[in-house]
Protein backbone atom coordinates (compact mmCIF):
# COMPACT_ATOMS: atom_id res chain seq x y z
CA UNK A 1 0.00 0.00 0.00
CA UNK A 2 2.70 2.39 0.98
CA UNK A 3 4.71 1.61 -2.46
CA UNK A 4 1.17 2.19 -4.70
CA UNK A 5 1.19 5.42 -2.77
CA UNK A 6 4.47 6.50 -3.42
CA UNK A 7 3.78 5.23 -6.99
CA UNK A 8 0.50 7.72 -7.15
CA UNK A 9 2.06 10.64 -6.15
CA UNK A 10 4.82 10.34 -8.21
CA UNK A 11 2.51 9.67 -11.18
CA UNK A 12 0.24 13.09 -10.04
CA UNK A 13 3.57 14.86 -9.83
CA UNK A 14 4.90 13.87 -13.69
CA UNK A 15 1.01 14.87 -15.14
CA UNK A 16 0.92 17.96 -12.93
CA UNK A 17 4.44 19.01 -14.56
CA UNK A 18 3.69 17.87 -17.47
CA UNK A 19 0.73 20.25 -17.58
CA UNK A 20 2.52 23.37 -16.25
CA UNK A 21 4.83 22.99 -18.73
CA UNK A 22 2.66 22.59 -21.25
CA UNK A 23 0.09 26.11 -20.55
CA UNK A 24 3.94 27.92 -20.36
CA UNK A 25 4.77 27.01 -23.46
CA UNK A 26 1.47 27.98 -24.99
CA UNK A 27 1.38 31.42 -22.66
CA UNK A 28 5.12 32.06 -23.87
CA UNK A 29 4.36 31.76 -27.35
CA UNK A 30 2.83 34.87 -28.71
CA UNK A 31 0.90 35.43 -31.92
CA UNK A 32 2.50 36.76 -34.96
CA UNK A 33 0.58 39.18 -37.19
CA UNK A 34 1.25 40.48 -40.68
CA UNK A 35 0.35 44.01 -41.02
CA UNK A 36 0.51 44.73 -45.11
CA UNK A 37 -0.20 48.17 -46.09
CA UNK A 38 -0.25 48.88 -49.67
CA UNK A 39 3.53 51.74 -50.04
CA UNK A 40 4.71 53.07 -46.53
CA UNK A 41 5.85 56.38 -48.81
CA UNK A 42 2.53 57.83 -47.77
CA UNK A 43 2.03 59.65 -44.32
CA UNK A 44 -1.47 57.78 -43.80
CA UNK A 45 0.21 54.66 -44.32
CA UNK A 46 3.17 55.67 -42.06
CA UNK A 47 0.66 56.17 -39.24
CA UNK A 48 -1.54 53.23 -39.47
CA UNK A 49 1.58 51.13 -38.97
CA UNK A 50 2.63 52.92 -35.86
CA UNK A 51 -1.11 51.94 -34.54
CA UNK A 52 -0.45 48.41 -35.50
CA UNK A 53 2.83 47.98 -34.02
CA UNK A 54 1.55 49.96 -30.64
CA UNK A 55 -1.55 48.07 -30.38
CA UNK A 56 0.58 44.54 -30.79
CA UNK A 57 2.56 45.73 -27.88
CA UNK A 58 -0.17 46.51 -25.77
CA UNK A 59 -2.01 43.20 -26.87
CA UNK A 60 1.05 41.05 -26.57
CA UNK A 61 1.50 40.18 -29.38
CA UNK A 62 4.37 40.52 -32.52
CA UNK A 63 3.03 42.85 -35.51
CA UNK A 64 5.29 41.85 -38.44
CA UNK A 65 5.19 45.04 -41.18
CA UNK A 66 5.41 44.19 -44.58
CA UNK A 67 5.57 47.09 -46.84
CA UNK A 68 3.41 46.40 -50.70
CA UNK A 69 5.68 49.66 -52.14
CA UNK A 70 2.97 50.51 -54.38
CA UNK A 71 2.68 47.14 -56.04
CA UNK A 72 0.18 44.63 -55.92
CA UNK A 73 2.70 41.59 -57.20
CA UNK A 74 5.06 42.55 -54.35
CA UNK A 75 1.94 42.53 -52.26
CA UNK A 76 1.43 39.27 -53.35
CA UNK A 77 4.57 37.72 -52.85
CA UNK A 78 4.80 39.12 -49.36
CA UNK A 79 1.46 37.33 -48.40
CA UNK A 80 2.66 33.85 -50.00
CA UNK A 81 5.74 34.09 -47.89
CA UNK A 82 3.55 34.90 -44.64
CA UNK A 83 1.88 31.65 -45.56
CA UNK A 84 5.14 29.85 -46.10
CA UNK A 85 6.08 30.96 -42.45
CA UNK A 86 2.82 29.75 -40.77
CA UNK A 87 2.00 33.25 -39.31
CA UNK A 88 -0.82 33.29 -37.26
CA UNK A 89 -3.31 36.06 -39.29
CA UNK A 90 -2.44 38.98 -41.36
CA UNK A 91 -4.25 42.37 -41.88
CA UNK A 92 -3.56 43.68 -45.04
CA UNK A 93 -4.72 47.04 -46.96
CA UNK A 94 -4.89 46.27 -50.71
CA UNK A 95 -3.32 47.74 -53.42
CA UNK A 96 -5.78 46.87 -55.64
CA UNK A 97 -9.60 45.69 -55.28
CA UNK A 98 -9.40 42.75 -57.59
CA UNK A 99 -4.93 42.71 -58.22
CA UNK A 100 -4.92 40.89 -54.65
CA UNK A 101 -7.56 37.95 -54.83
CA UNK A 102 -5.66 35.66 -55.48
CA UNK A 103 -3.40 35.39 -52.97
CA UNK A 104 -6.36 36.12 -50.74
CA UNK A 105 -7.75 33.13 -51.55
CA UNK A 106 -4.32 31.34 -51.10
CA UNK A 107 -4.10 32.75 -47.69
CA UNK A 108 -8.00 31.39 -46.82
CA UNK A 109 -6.86 28.05 -48.72
CA UNK A 110 -4.05 28.10 -45.63
CA UNK A 111 -6.42 28.59 -42.95
CA UNK A 112 -4.19 31.51 -41.79
CA UNK A 113 -7.11 34.15 -40.84
CA UNK A 114 -6.96 37.72 -42.78
CA UNK A 115 -8.97 40.57 -42.33
CA UNK A 116 -8.82 44.07 -44.62
CA UNK A 117 -8.22 47.54 -43.04
CA UNK A 118 -9.51 50.85 -44.93
CA UNK A 119 -9.36 49.18 -48.79
CA UNK A 120 -11.13 45.66 -49.29
CA UNK A 121 -10.70 43.19 -51.94
CA UNK A 122 -13.50 42.31 -53.90
CA UNK A 123 -14.77 38.46 -55.50
CA UNK A 124 -12.61 36.43 -53.30
CA UNK A 125 -14.07 32.59 -52.65
CA UNK A 126 -15.14 33.76 -49.27
CA UNK A 127 -16.09 37.22 -47.96
CA UNK A 128 -12.99 38.88 -46.07
CA UNK A 129 -13.63 40.61 -43.04
CA UNK A 130 -13.41 44.77 -43.52
CA UNK A 131 -12.39 47.36 -40.82
CA UNK A 132 -12.82 50.50 -42.16
CA UNK A 133 -15.17 53.39 -43.28
CA UNK A 134 -17.65 54.60 -45.22
CA UNK A 135 -15.42 56.07 -48.08
CA UNK A 136 -18.52 56.82 -50.34
CA UNK A 137 -20.56 58.98 -47.59
CA UNK A 138 -16.67 60.75 -47.16
CA UNK A 139 -16.68 61.63 -50.80
CA UNK A 140 -20.55 62.82 -50.55
CA UNK A 141 -19.96 64.94 -48.03
CA UNK A 142 -17.21 66.94 -49.29
CA UNK A 143 -20.08 66.90 -52.40
CA UNK A 144 -22.35 68.09 -50.56
CA UNK A 145 -20.15 71.21 -48.38
CA UNK A 146 -19.73 72.23 -52.27
CA UNK A 147 -23.33 72.32 -53.02
CA UNK A 148 -24.14 74.08 -50.06
CA UNK A 149 -21.27 76.84 -50.12
CA UNK A 150 -22.28 77.25 -53.93
CA UNK A 151 -26.69 76.74 -54.33
CA UNK A 152 -26.52 78.38 -57.52
CA UNK A 153 -23.99 76.60 -59.14
CA UNK A 154 -20.29 75.51 -59.40
CA UNK A 155 -17.26 74.15 -61.36
CA UNK A 156 -15.93 71.61 -60.08
CA UNK A 157 -12.09 70.23 -60.23
CA UNK A 158 -12.14 66.44 -58.71
CA UNK A 159 -8.55 64.69 -58.14
CA UNK A 160 -8.92 61.16 -57.75
CA UNK A 161 -6.62 58.57 -55.90
CA UNK A 162 -5.06 55.58 -57.13
CA UNK A 163 -6.65 53.47 -60.00
CA UNK A 164 -7.92 50.37 -58.54
CA UNK A 165 -8.02 51.18 -54.97
CA UNK A 166 -11.40 50.73 -53.20
CA UNK A 167 -10.79 53.62 -51.09
CA UNK A 168 -10.06 55.86 -54.31
CA UNK A 169 -12.97 53.69 -55.90
CA UNK A 170 -15.57 54.86 -53.45
CA UNK A 171 -14.50 58.04 -52.52
CA UNK A 172 -15.38 58.81 -56.49
CA UNK A 173 -18.44 57.52 -56.58
CA UNK A 174 -19.70 59.51 -53.81
CA UNK A 175 -18.41 62.61 -55.15
CA UNK A 176 -19.61 62.26 -58.91
CA UNK A 177 -23.12 60.61 -57.74
CA UNK A 178 -23.85 63.60 -54.89
CA UNK A 179 -22.90 66.23 -57.60
CA UNK A 180 -24.78 64.25 -60.46
CA UNK A 181 -28.03 64.34 -58.26
CA UNK A 182 -28.17 67.76 -58.28
CA UNK A 183 -28.15 68.74 -61.95
CA UNK A 184 -25.74 70.57 -64.64
CA UNK A 185 -26.04 73.62 -62.66
CA UNK A 186 -22.80 71.71 -61.01
CA UNK A 187 -20.02 70.76 -63.94
CA UNK A 188 -16.89 68.48 -63.50
CA UNK A 189 -14.94 70.62 -65.29
CA UNK A 190 -12.16 68.02 -64.94
CA UNK A 191 -11.62 64.39 -63.35
CA UNK A 192 -8.46 62.96 -63.25
CA UNK A 193 -6.29 60.85 -61.11
CA UNK A 194 -3.32 62.27 -59.21
CA UNK A 195 -2.23 58.79 -57.67
CA UNK A 196 -2.43 59.90 -54.05
CA UNK A 197 0.61 62.16 -54.81
CA UNK A 198 1.04 65.65 -53.54
CA UNK A 199 3.71 66.26 -56.74
CA UNK A 200 1.58 64.88 -59.29
CA UNK A 201 -1.37 66.67 -57.70
CA UNK A 202 0.38 69.86 -58.31
CA UNK A 203 1.43 69.15 -61.92
CA UNK A 204 -2.22 67.80 -62.64
CA UNK A 205 -3.95 71.51 -61.36
CA UNK A 206 -1.05 73.70 -62.95
CA UNK A 207 -2.25 71.76 -66.27
CA UNK A 208 -6.01 72.30 -65.46
CA UNK A 209 -5.80 75.64 -64.54
CA UNK A 210 -3.82 76.08 -68.19
CA UNK A 211 -6.42 74.44 -70.36
CA UNK A 212 -9.54 76.25 -68.06
CA UNK A 213 -8.45 79.90 -68.23
CA UNK A 214 -10.29 80.91 -65.16
CA UNK A 215 -10.00 78.82 -61.87
CA UNK A 216 -12.75 76.54 -61.22
CA UNK A 217 -15.32 77.29 -57.95
CA UNK A 218 -14.10 74.56 -56.01
CA UNK A 219 -10.94 71.55 -56.28
CA UNK A 220 -11.92 68.59 -54.45
CA UNK A 221 -9.16 66.40 -53.75
CA UNK A 222 -9.43 62.29 -52.50
CA UNK A 223 -6.52 63.07 -49.87
CA UNK A 224 -4.90 65.59 -47.85
CA UNK A 225 -1.48 64.97 -50.05
CA UNK A 226 -3.38 65.85 -53.19
CA UNK A 227 -5.31 69.13 -51.63
CA UNK A 228 -2.03 70.49 -50.65
CA UNK A 229 -0.29 70.10 -53.75
CA UNK A 230 -3.40 71.40 -55.86
CA UNK A 231 -3.20 74.51 -53.23
CA UNK A 232 0.42 74.99 -54.46
CA UNK A 233 -0.44 74.83 -57.77
CA UNK A 234 -2.97 77.73 -56.98
CA UNK A 235 -0.84 79.58 -55.15
CA UNK A 236 1.95 79.26 -58.15
CA UNK A 237 -0.43 80.45 -60.03
CA UNK A 238 -1.52 83.66 -58.32
CA UNK A 239 -5.04 82.38 -57.16
CA UNK A 240 -6.00 85.00 -53.98
CA UNK A 241 -5.95 82.42 -51.47
CA UNK A 242 -9.49 81.69 -50.66
CA UNK A 243 -11.22 82.14 -54.51
CA UNK A 244 -11.42 78.37 -54.52
CA UNK A 245 -12.51 76.35 -52.33
CA UNK A 246 -10.11 73.68 -51.48
CA UNK A 247 -11.56 69.89 -49.42
CA UNK A 248 -9.30 67.22 -48.64
CA UNK A 249 -9.39 64.01 -47.27
CA UNK A 250 -7.74 62.19 -44.05
CA UNK A 251 -7.11 64.51 -41.83
CA UNK A 252 -3.44 64.72 -41.68
CA UNK A 253 -1.66 67.11 -39.31
CA UNK A 254 -0.67 69.08 -41.98
CA UNK A 255 -4.05 69.05 -43.99
CA UNK A 256 -5.39 69.73 -40.46
CA UNK A 257 -3.35 72.85 -39.76
CA UNK A 258 -4.38 73.93 -43.48
CA UNK A 259 -7.77 74.31 -42.09
CA UNK A 260 -6.96 76.17 -39.04
CA UNK A 261 -5.29 78.23 -41.26
CA UNK A 262 -8.31 78.78 -43.60
CA UNK A 263 -6.58 77.56 -46.82
CA UNK A 264 -8.18 74.11 -46.62
CA UNK A 265 -11.68 74.75 -46.55
CA UNK A 266 -12.39 71.02 -44.89
CA UNK A 267 -10.56 67.16 -44.72
CA UNK A 268 -12.58 64.14 -43.83
CA UNK A 269 -11.55 62.41 -41.14
CA UNK A 270 -11.40 58.76 -41.45
CA UNK A 271 -10.02 57.65 -37.92
CA UNK A 272 -7.49 55.50 -39.25
CA UNK A 273 -6.06 54.80 -35.57
CA UNK A 274 -9.50 53.01 -34.84
CA UNK A 275 -9.74 51.04 -37.88
CA UNK A 276 -6.43 49.52 -37.69
CA UNK A 277 -7.26 49.16 -33.69
CA UNK A 278 -10.66 47.25 -34.88
CA UNK A 279 -8.88 44.95 -37.28
CA UNK A 280 -5.45 43.96 -35.00
CA UNK A 281 -8.32 43.77 -31.77
CA UNK A 282 -10.99 41.54 -33.52
CA UNK A 283 -7.95 39.72 -35.22
CA UNK A 284 -6.01 38.58 -31.84
CA UNK A 285 -9.89 37.81 -30.24
CA UNK A 286 -10.66 35.56 -32.91
CA UNK A 287 -7.30 33.47 -32.49
CA UNK A 288 -7.48 33.59 -28.34
CA UNK A 289 -10.98 33.79 -28.07
CA UNK A 290 -12.63 32.16 -30.96
CA UNK A 291 -14.50 35.63 -31.22
CA UNK A 292 -16.19 35.70 -34.70
CA UNK A 293 -15.02 38.21 -37.21
CA UNK A 294 -17.36 40.73 -38.61
CA UNK A 295 -16.63 43.79 -40.89
CA UNK A 296 -17.43 47.07 -39.17
CA UNK A 297 -17.70 50.39 -40.93
CA UNK A 298 -16.96 53.56 -39.32
CA UNK A 299 -18.91 57.23 -40.25
CA UNK A 300 -16.59 60.06 -41.86
CA UNK A 301 -16.69 63.15 -40.52
CA UNK A 302 -16.31 66.29 -42.09
CA UNK A 303 -13.62 68.54 -40.41
CA UNK A 304 -14.03 72.26 -40.17
CA UNK A 305 -12.33 74.94 -38.61
CA UNK A 306 -15.88 75.08 -36.17
CA UNK A 307 -15.28 71.29 -35.10
CA UNK A 308 -11.33 70.58 -35.34
CA UNK A 309 -10.96 69.24 -32.25
CA UNK A 310 -12.84 66.04 -33.69
CA UNK A 311 -10.18 65.12 -35.54
CA UNK A 312 -8.09 62.04 -34.47
CA UNK A 313 -4.81 63.32 -35.29
CA UNK A 314 -5.52 66.84 -33.61
CA UNK A 315 -2.37 67.07 -30.82
CA UNK A 316 -0.06 66.28 -33.55
CA UNK A 317 -1.13 69.68 -35.40
CA UNK A 318 1.59 72.36 -34.76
Amino acid sequence: MIQNKHLWIILLTVIAVAVLSTNGLAEGKKLRIVFNPPNMAFPWTTFTAHVAEEEGKKLGVDIILQDGQGSSSKQSSDLRNAVNQSFDGIVLTPNDVNALVPVVNEVVDANIPIVTVDRYVEGADKPVPHYGVDNVAGGAKMAKFVIDKFPNGAKIILLTGQPGSSSAIDRAQGIRDTIKAVGDRYQLVADQTANWSRAEALTITQNILTSLGDPPDAILASNDDMALGALQALQQAGVPKGKVVVLGYDAIPEGLAKVRDGELAATVEQLPGQQVKNAVDALVAFLRDKKPLETLKLDPILIEKNNLNQAERISEVE
